[in-house]
This record gives structure tokens, sequence and C-alpha cells, in this order.
């Protein structure tokens, strides 16, 4: 069909003559220009003033052919899909387990994803003391519900430096298009955009109600959104965008009066849509609720709307939810704080040099609208700041002083820790670094002791060798002469034997007697005679004559001696 299309166009074709293929409905045709005439029959599709479209009767039996086939392939794909439809029915229970499987791994994969890319840190979630009773009913009603197995202990609500998520995620978009694009980047830093400015909270559990005040646009409802979304965050499995050590009480639910409610179509203003909705939360929630509530006792006349605010806060305090945080703009809410413990106060800080809010919170300390301040540093006329001032009361004047004195305190009190924080992370360095040293110093004298020790062992080993070497020598030098010594007395022995023993008139020795005579010489010895000497001249009796003593052994009690002629 298209080659026989192309050919007609071909055949058509002029210098004037615009015509081109078109397909409507399936069926190939021809678009010709209004005024235009062609050669070939076929017939009119459809017209209008800019031209019209004809189906040539050439072309006909080929697009009938080609609907025929399409609606061939139609039936044929249809009983495929009735054959796997019948096959799947045969184990559509194991098809919906793998698909819910499927999508648990892909909540789990896109949590991971998540936390990889914005970071964050893994929450310890516990649950409060309170009302274990009702936690569990709670916690049974949400099933659905994908948080942690929390713990039965004391809550506490700790979110340092947290984000909003989508302020971090619009910036970070904004960052990297910065970077693709050069004009953006450009205009980005012309514009000089900020970064998102992280709150931090910490609540503990004797307090259930929070009222922040401060100026408008001063980051009050972020703060609000904030703790909301870190509470889902927590329970849905996702890393809260905050530092370490973030700790979440185990919420129910989350509820949020926040933005304006009011509606045409319901006859409800600001003001009254507000009120419907605060009651729905009132009915809704429990003991383990966390409730937001922007703009408490707005819409409405001031002293009537911060009563109606005072009365739904220590109600929210007294028997409603864990914890409720509320923003306003009325003074008297501020005051809730020193008449009920379960109140604490907080404010959102202002630049009055600059007249800029710098989104964080300060805690213990009720804010300012600094409306009349706004004013004087714009430049209003001094007439009409007097009058506001009067108006406003002197008592009124007061308090704000006050505040102002708290707030400066109390940036004071925060200046001082940082530097105290500052001094502290110092002196842990410096302490650590001492006991480096302390550690060097006791491995490096350990090191010349053992060395000292080694060199005095080594030293008194080779005394030991160069005295026992000495000790050998002169022992095997003292054997020489004893066996040197032996040998001239054997020979000079000798000699005198020869010399007296010549004929049968032998001489005897004192080692000839007999044994008799030498017990009687031992006894005689030990008891009346001293031992003679070499040299002297003694008497043998049993010879009748005297003799010589040439030699003397006292260790065998012998005596050799010769006899005189």
């Amino acid at each position: 069909v298209q080659q026989l299309m192309e050919s007609l166009i071909r055949i058509e074709r002029s210098e004037t003559s615009m015509l081109e293929v078109n397909n409507i409905d399936g069926r190939w045709c021809i678009r010709v220009d209004s005024g235009q005439k062609t050669s070939f029959k076929g017939l009119l599709l459809s017209s209008s003033g800019v031209g019209s479209t004809v189906e040539p009767l050439s072309a006909v039996p080929l697009n009938d052919e080609l609907q025929q086939a399409r609606g061939l392939v139609a039936k044929a794909e249809a009983e495929v899909l009735l054959t796997l439809t019948k096959k799947i029915q045969l184990d559509v229970d194991d098809i919906e387990n793998i698909l819910n499987s499927l999508v648990q791994l892909d909540v789990i994969n896109a949590r991971a994803t998540y936390g990889l890319s914005f970071g964050g840190s893994n929450p310890h979630i516990f649950l409060p003391d309170r009302n274990s009773s009702s936690t569990a009913q709670s916690l049974t009603r949400n099933d659905n519900s994908n948080g942690p197995l929390p713990n039965n202990r004391e809550w506490i609500l700790h979110l340092p430096k947290a984000y909003h998520p989508l302020l971090l995620q619009s910036h970070r978009e904004n960052s990297q298009k910065s970077k693709e694009d050069v004009a953006t980047s450009v205009a980005a830093l012309d514009k000089g955009q900020p970064q998102p400015v992280p709150v931090d909270f910490l609540v503990s559990n004797k307090t259930h109600v929070i009222v922040i005040t401060g100026p408008n646009t001063g980051g009050k409802t972020i703060c609000l959104k904030t703790v909301g979304l870190a509470a889902m965050m927590a329970k849905s499995g996702l890393y809260v965008l905050a530092s370490e050590s973030v700790q979440i009480p185990w919420f129910d639910c989350v509820f949020a009066d926040i933005g304006d409610e009011q509606s045409l179509s319901q006859s409800l203003s600001t003001f009254s849509g507000h009120l419907k909705q605060i009651s729905n939360i009132k009915l809704q929630s429990t003991r383990q609720s966390l409730v937001l509530l922007d703009e408490v006792g707005a819409g409405t006349n001031p002293l009537e709307g911060a009563a109606l605010g005072m009365s739904l806060l220590e109600s929210f305090a007294q028997d409603g939810c864990l914890l409720t945080i509320a923003t306003t703009h009325h003074g008297e809410l501020k005051t809730l704080k020193y008449s009920n413990e379960a109140f604490e106060n907080a404010c959102m800080e202002f630049d009055e040099v600059n007249l800029k809010p710098t989104y964080k919170v300060l805690w213990g300390i009720p804010g300012r609208s600094n409306a009349i301040n706004i004013a004087e540093r714009l430049r209003l006329p001094s007439v009409v700041i007097d009058t506001a001032r009067k108006l406003y009361g002197s008592s009124s004047a007061e308090i704000d002083e006050v505040i102002t004195d708290m707030e400066k305190l109390k940036q004071d009190y925060h200046k001082r820790l940082t530097e105290a924080q500052y001094y502290l992370i110092q002196s842990r360095r410096l302490h650590s670094s001492l006991l480096n040293t302390r550690r060097k110093i006791t491995e490096h004298s350990t090191t010349l002791r053992l060395k000292k020790l080694r060199d005095v062992s080594d030293s008194a080993a080779m005394a030991r060798s160069i005295l026992h070497k000495n000790v050998r020598e002169l022992a095997a030098s003292a054997k020489k002469t004893s066996q040197h010594n032996k040998a001239i007395e054997s020979s000079h022995v000798s000699t005198t034997n020869s010399l007296h023993t010549a004929s049968d008139d032998k001489k005897p020795t004192i080692t000839d007697r007999s044994p008799s005579d030498a017990k009687k010489f031992d006894k005689l010895s030990a008891g009346r005679f001293a031992v003679p000497k070499v040299g002297d001249t003694v008497h043998v009796s049993s010879l009748g004559k005297k003799v010589t003593i040439l030699k003397v052994d006292s260790s065998k009690g012998e005596v050799e001696v010769q006899v005189e002629s």
C-alpha cells in the first residue's frame, strides 16, 4: 500500500502540488490541497477549507486486505491472552504472593535509595510508658505501619539539626540544575539562594504542649511540618534527615491542621474551617498521637481567639494526645507555661538589625511579632510609631522588654555554651595527645630498660665464658704441675731405694711395717706424737735405729724415711 501511495504521489507531483500520505483509522490515503486536481480516482474521506483526504480506488482492496489482516492479528492476540489468562488462574495465589513480595522489595529498595541519596540517621523509636494498654490498641489498629519494633520506656523527641525533606530536595535539584546550566548558575549566584536551615528539637516526656511564637515568615509552619514528616518517615522505615542520636516516640497517628481551610461551597470561613478540623482531631486522636496546629485561634476576634486557643491547648495537655505543637501570634498563649508544667515555649529567632528571620528555634523564650520595631526600622513616621506604642500599652511594652532581655540572655548562653563545647573538645584533644605522649615515653623507657638488661646479660655471659676458660686453663696447668711433681718424686724414691737395698741386710722403711705396727703407729701418732716434718730424725722401734724423714703423706698416714748407716 505504501509503495502504491508513493507512486501516485510521484505521478501527480508538480511545482504547485502538495500531496502527502496519511493514515486515517488504519486506512492509507492521500491528503490533497484545496483546489488541486488529481488524475487518480478515489473515495473522499474528509474535506475542509485547507484541503481534502482521498483514498485512491486502487488502494481500497489493499486497505481492505490490511484491515482483515489486522483483524486476524487482533483475534490471535485475544486467543493468546485468553490462554495465558486461563493458565494464570491456576496459579493466581502464587502470583499474588510474588507480586506482594515484589512490592515489598521495591519499597525496601526505595527506602535504601532515598537514604543513600539524602543521608540522614537511623532513628531510635520507642513507646512511652504512658497508658500502655491504649498504645497496644492503637498499634493493633495501625497494622500497615512498617516501623521497627519499639521499646517500652520513657519517651523523648530529639531531632538535632533536622531538615524539611522537600526543602532539601528542592535545594539539591536547584544546585544540580545550576551545575548543568551556566546561565542558571550565574543567576543563582546573583540571587544568593540560601541553603535550608535545620531546626533543633529536644522535648522530654514531661512536656506535652509546645507553643511556638514569632514573626510572620519566620519558619514556624516549617517547624511543624519538619517534625510531622520526621515522625512519619521514622514509622515508614526511612532515615530521618537529621544528625545522629535521633529519638522519636512511636506516634500512632499524626494529625495536622495547617493552611487555610475556608470553603465557599461549604460556607466555611478560615476560622470555622480550622474549628471543624480541630474538632475532628479531638475525636480521632489518642494518647499516643502527634497533633500539629498552625495559627491557633486565628481568623477571629483576637481576645476570643486567644481564649479559645488556651482552652484547646489545655484540653490537649490534660487528656488529649501525647504531644501537641502549636504556632500562634496570641501573647496570652505564652503565659500557659508559667501555670502548667506540661507547656513549653519556643520562638523563631529574628535578626532585628537586618530585619530578617534566622529560622532558628530558641527554646524557653516566648517570641514577639516585632511589628512595631520593624515599622520603626522601615522608617514609618515617628508619630505613627509613638501612637502605636501608646495604644499597645506600657505593660505589653514591659513584657516585650523582658522578652528581649531573655532573648539576649539565651543568645549569650548559647554563645558561651558553644565556646565551652569548643574548649572541651580542645581539652579532650590535648588530653588524648598527652596520653599518647605518655604512652610513647613509657614504651621508649621500657625499650631502653630492656636494652640495658640485654647488654648486662650479654656482658655477664661473656665474663662467665672468660672465667670458665681461665678456670679450665688453671686446672689444666695445675694438673700438668702435679703430674710433673709426681714424676720427680717417683724417680727420687726409686733412686733412694736402689742405694739402700743392695745387700741382704736390707734397710727397711716405715712402709715395711707389719699391720700391727701400723695400727700402733696410727694410735701413737694420733694420741701422743705430733706428725714429723721432712728432714726430722726419728727413732723407729721396730728397726731399733734412727731414720731421717724424706716425705710425709698425711692423707694416707705414711712417711718415707732413710735409714742411717
